[in-house]
């Protein structure tokens, strides 16, 4: 059996080795049988005995020979649908089997290999495939676990109509599956700092449609004629028109904290985990709103780090950068760091636009860090997981409470809008408490205000 294409020739090297591998428990029970039988028929002269023994041990290797002797030519291939899901969704798998050969096949076993934790190994049996035919079998998977699976390599078993033996031939490709966090929809809220992507407060770049620029450019095919500058034609001979500007995408950082010791626990409902998934609903969410957004970590990496400036820019297809991010939150695991002065490296040039963190457990010196982070960022939101909460049940000992506590208030003093994060908590309420957190502070900031004057 070849599958796939031509076959392998150093099967046919130890061909009666081969097949005598793939023999059955039946199969190796006749041969022990019939070989016993023959021995006794030896020494007790009972020749009917004898050709018993040679019947039962002569079957099992005959259909041996025979079906490692036939040769089907068969094509596989796998389709997934879809290739990227999120953690604890299915995905179906697709397989096909083409028969290439002028033979039908006989009896099929169809295995696909998969990892553990995607459920069971598929099996399919195929009763018969005939000249030319094709089969197509399917079957779910699902992990609660993100990751990249390999599915494969296609196995197929080629067993004779008695059971004797089984042959095994594997395909050499694989597919891989890819579990992205789950993303939860966020509300629509006004953060501190944040200016809309097309909205006020925006920057402004040249490109095709705004106000008028002091510089301009020839003519292209389908330019306003009202926006030719008729002097400067006059003066260079071809129509000349105002350069014009579009406002230019505003800025996301979204930082991820993934230090291993801010952190305890492990597992889909970990603090780490729930971290993991708010950034992603995060990513997506400002993708949505026509930002342009760069996941941090805190070793200093970034993503998807194409442009001078690490921003997916309007250039780039949000759907892509999209990819590219849950791509790597699906792989994505504890850094070995201990403090976030990388990622605070990495903001230091300032026009950063707005900042959202999800941070692990924090010690003195790395909200220090991160207070001067906000001084390199246009508005600044912080979701603080600590771990006592996630791993342990609430009890009356104040110590992590008072630190965490402590740490929150820092933040909320360099300018931070900083929320805690109980365990099993949603990510969208606790979005809306960071906006009704921002307009409390921006109403106090203005009532004081208006006492001083």
């Amino acid at each position: 059996m070849t599958p796939g294409g031509t076959g392998d020739a150093e099967e046919d090297k130890g061909g009666l080795r081969t097949a005598l591998t793939g023999l059955t428990t039946r199969g190796r029970s006749f041969l022990a049988a019939g070989i016993a039988a023959a021995i006794c028929a030896y020494v007790l002269g009972q020749s009917d005995l004898l050709r018993v023994g040679l019947l039962l041990a002569v079957l099992p290797l005959v259909c041996a020979t025979v079906l490692y002797r036939t040769r089907y030519r068969v094509a596989g291939s796998r389709r997934l649908s879809p290739g990227r899901v999120p953690a604890g969704s299915e995905a179906r798998v697709h397989l096909r089997m083409d028969n290439v050969s002028r033979l039908p096949t006989g009896l099929l076993m169809l295995q696909d290999r998969v990892p553990y934790v995607l459920g069971p190994r598929p099996r399919f049996v195929l009763d018969r495939v005939e000249a030319g035919g094709r089969r197509e079998v399917s079957y779910r998977v699902r992990s609660d676990l993100r990751g990249r699976y390999p599915l494969g390599p296609l196995q197929l078993r080629l067993t004779d109509p008695f059971g004797m033996c089984e042959l095994t031939r594997s395909f050499s490709t694989y597919d891989t599956l890819t579990v992205i966090p789950r993303v939860e929809p966020l509300p629509p809220v006004r953060l501190s700092g944040e200016a809309k992507g097309y909205g006020d407060g925006r920057q402004r770049s040249l490109a095709l449609a705004g106000e008028d620029d002091i510089i301009p450019r020839g003519y292209r095919y389908g330019d306003d004629l009202r926006r030719v500058h008729w002097r400067l034609t006059a003066r260079y001979g071809e129509l000349m028109v105002r350069r014009e500007e579009q406002p230019q995408r505003s800025r996301c950082t979204v930082l991820l904290d993934t230090r291993g010791i801010a952190y305890e626990g492990a597992g889909p409902d970990s603090a780490f985990e729930w971290a993991v998934s708010g950034t992603a609903s995060t990513l997506v969410h400002m993708l949505e709103r026509g930002f342009s957004v760069r996941l941090l970590t805190d070793d200093g990496n970034s993503v998807p780090g194409e442009g001078a400036d690490g921003f997916a820019g309007a250039s780039q297809e949000s759907a892509d950068a999209a990819g590219l991010m849950m791509d790597t939150l699906a792989v994505i695991d504890h850094s070995d760091g201990a403090g976030l002065s990388r990622a605070y490296d990495v903001l230091r040039g300032g026009n950063e636009g707005l900042l959202i963190a999800f941070l692990g457990d924090l010690d003195e010196e790395q909200a220090t860090v991160l207070a001067k982070m906000r001084q390199r960022s246009g508005g600044a939101v912080a979701f603080l997981l600590d771990s006592e909460t996630w791993v342990r049940e609430p009890t009356d000992i104040p110590g992590p409470l008072d630190r965490s506590a402590d740490r929150l208030r820092m933040l909320r003093e360099a300018g931070w809008t900083a929320v805690t994060v109980p365990r099993g908590a949603e990510l969208a309420g606790l979005w809306r408490q960071a906006d009704q957190q921002r307009a409390g502070a921006a109403s106090t900031g203005s009532t004081a205000g208006g006492g001083r004057s």
